[in-house]
Formats: C-alpha cells, sequence, structure tokens
C-alpha cells in the first residue's frame, strides 16, 4: 500500500532554494508552470511573480508516503501588504479606483 502521510513545513534553509533571491524564485515559477495551456494559468502564474517580486514569502512542504517516497512542495505564503498595494494601483485608471479588474487567476 502507498498512503499518504501529510506535509510538513521544512525552512528554506533545509533545501536547495536556501540561497534564492526573488528573481530566482520568480524564474522558477516561470519554469515550472508558464508554459502550462490555459490564459487563466498564466495569468495566475503572473499573479505568483508579482507576488515574490513584492516579498510574498515561499513555503516550503515535505509531502511524504509510508513507502519512504517523499517530494518537495513549494507554495507562497500569505501575500504582504506591498503586494495588496499594488494589486489594488493596478485596477486604478483614468475613471478612478476599480477603473480595472485585477484576475488573480487559476492554480494549474
Amino acid at each position: 500500500m502507498n498512503g499518504y502521510l501529510g506535509e510538513t513545513e521544512i525552512p528554506i534553509a533545509e533545501t536547495v532554494y536556501k540561497d534564492y533571491t526573488p528573481a530566482q524564485w520568480a524564474m522558477l515559477w516561470i519554469e515550472k508552470w508558464g508554459s502550462i495551456d490555459g490564459a487563466h494559468h498564466k495569468t495566475w502564474v503572473l499573479d505568483q511573480i508579482a507576488r515574490i517580486l513584492h516579498g510574498t514569502p515561499v513555503i516550503a512542504k515535505m509531502a511524504k508516503w509510508d513507502s519512504g517516497d517523499q517530494e518537495l512542495r513549494l507554495n507562497l505564503g500569505e501575500p504582504t501588504p506591498e503586494y495588496l498595494q499594488w494589486a489594488e494601483e493596478m485596477k486604478e485608471g483614468e475613471d478612478g479606483p476599480n477603473t480595472y479588474d485585477y484576475d488573480c487567476g487559476i492554480a494549474p
């Protein structure tokens, strides 16, 4: 049997990504998810990059199975106030606040 045991958060410092800069994280997101078909998925990648470049932390979790298999999973933490302000500013235009929509996309 190959039962899933769950995920445990681990410090980025204990991963191969320990010295990554925001630019390297952004490039990793592009490499991993940027080629997935669908405009809604590409929009998600762009939003994730904006979050990374505005200081949203990358969270590492190790998923484990009873077979001994494990997988490192990367996600983003809670968005920073800087990102939230930027996303609001993206909606401003010639007609004031909320002239435009801001779409976060859909994760692949």
